[in-house]
């Protein structure tokens, strides 16, 4: 089951950073840039004249690359990556490469869209889409992590951390503000709502609702994450609230289409209203309590 439409396409249809009205220069100002004598630029890569590439790089055809792009060294971009500014892609970063899908016809062009001011730490690694009209798709201000993976089709929204080691499978979307701990595996087409902190060695098989800490494997909701909401700035009323919605869907003994209805009815304010929309919209099924 794939997971909300409504809320994949709202994350599809952001053209983050403007990627695609970026101005690029003309081919013969691709020489002012900085890039070392070892890197590979194949014909038909788009690169803006501020863009700094460093030594091994191979950089495909049919790419674009946006104002203030930094490559380190030994980064790998394929064809069909739509790049947007000020991304820093650490030493090794693989970004576009082929999906681990083993019935995809692989002669098929598809795309992978980042936005704007991301990180990619060594060996980080972003698998494309695996049709046409499903890029993988990444937002603005996201930190990758070394070894970090993201498999094809997946979704991610702004200012995500993705930490050491961690595996996102194919279709899994993180929407806002998400924080994934080291070495978790998400299972494909899973959801992280807003806000979510997933703990360190976790096996995440179903959607994580948003203010919420999974932990465990399989993994469990062990109550909100307080530090994360902290952080965030929300307000004390309001925390109060979203603990309350919680505490009513999963500590009241009623169903969970009930509680959720009873929510609802209650006339909500709008992190409780998320909650509500994100149960409702689950496909794979909300993570359930401890």
């Amino acid at each position: 089951m794939r997971p909300d439409g409504n809320a994949r396409q709202n994350l599809l249809s952001r053209n983050p950073g403007g990627i695609m009205n970026c101005q690029f220069s003309r081919p013969r100002q691709i020489r002012t840039m900085s890039i070392h004598p070892t890197a590979i630029i194949e014909d038909g890569a788009r690169i803006h004249p501020s863009v700094k590439i460093g030594p091994y790089c191979l950089i495909s055809g049919n790419t674009i690359i946006g104002e203030g792009c930094v490559f380190d060294s030994a980064c790998v971009v394929r064809p069909g990556v739509r790049i947007g500014a000020n991304n820093h892609f650490c030493h090794g970063a693989v970004i576009g490469v082929d999906p681990q899908h083993l019935s995809m016809d692989m002669s098929i062009p598809t795309e992978t869209i980042i936005g704007d001011n991301n990180t990619f730490k060594e060996y980080s690694n972003i698998h494309r889409g695996s049709k046409p009209d499903s890029p993988t798709k990444i937002g603005n201000h996201n930190y990758f992590m070394g070894n970090a993976h993201a498999g094809h089709d997946c979704i991610l929204g702004d200012h995500n951390v993705i930490t050491h080691g961690t595996v996102l499978a194919g279709h899994v979307t993180l929407e806002n503000f998400v924080f994934v701990s080291g070495l978790v595996a998400i299972h494909q087409f899973c959801r992280i709502g807003d806000y979510a902190m997933v703990a360190g060695c976790s096996k995440i098989v179903q959607d994580v609702p948003p203010y919420s800490t999974a932990d465990g494997n399989p993994s469990t909701l062990i109550g909100l994450n307080t530090v994360g909401l902290k952080r965030a700035g929300i307000a004390p009323d309001v925390r109060s609230e979203i603990k309350a919605a919680y505490k009513l869907i999963f500590q009241s003994g009623k169903r969970t289409t009930q509680a959720v209805e009873e929510l609802e009815q209650s006339g909500p304010g709008k992190e409780v209203r998320q909650i509500i929309d994100f149960f409702k919209s689950s496909k794979r099924g909300v993570t359930d309590h401890r």
